[in-house]
């Protein structure tokens, strides 16, 4: 390439920064905008952030599903608890994977399946607490909010029906399930 092609191509380049650098400089004059010393309004977010049921007064951010466990679907309980067969066991016996075989676990005090290690917060939480339907519709809504800290990886059922299904299915897996709320 001789040098008078060379001089070509750098000044083509040397042209193209040029626009670019002139059009920046003009668009900043044109639209030059401050930030206002103090702003106009502030937008909080609210997460709608759940509290289990013992911890308030306030009622908890789900809808309770003791009206629906009488007509809950164990059908569509058991479709639902297929999220749940990675990590747990629902039938007699069954072993422990990463987290604890769930058979006859309604009215069972919470952290107790012998050799599983639960994890801190949820041992912390656990004190002087079973597993009843009110817990674990709390806890299956959103596991982290309810016991903050819980290596339960699982991010929650927002369907109630969902919920109410799932509890009736792990409910029946039980020599004698557990009375239903009213019962």
């Amino acid at each position: 390439m001789d040098s008078f092609t060379l001089n070509k191509y750098a000044m083509a380049f040397l042209a193209a920064v040029f626009v670019l650098m002139s059009a920046s400089f003009i668009s900043d004059s044109l639209f030059n905008s401050k930030a206002p010393e103090k702003p106009g309004f502030i937008i909080s977010a609210d997460e709608g952030e759940t509290k289990p049921a013992q911890e308030g007064s306030q009622a908890p951010a789900y809808e309770p599903i003791a009206p629906l466990l009488a007509t809950a679907d164990l059908e569509a309980g058991s479709k639902v608890a297929r999220k749940c067969l990675a990590c747990h066991t629902f039938e007699k016996g069954g072993k422990k994977k990463v987290g604890p075989n769930l058979y006859n676990i309604i009215g069972k005090a919470m952290a107790s399946v012998e050799g599983f290690a639960y994890s801190a917060p949820l041992k912390a939480f656990s004190v002087d607490k079973s597993w009843d339907y009110a817990t674990l519709n709390g806890f299956l809504f959103k596991p982290k909010k309810y016991v903050k800290g819980t290596s339960m990886g699982f991010s929650g059922l927002k369907k109630t029906a969902d919920r109410a299904n799932i509890i009736a299915y792990i409910r029946s897996m039980a020599d004698s399930p557990a009375p239903l709320p009213g019962e």
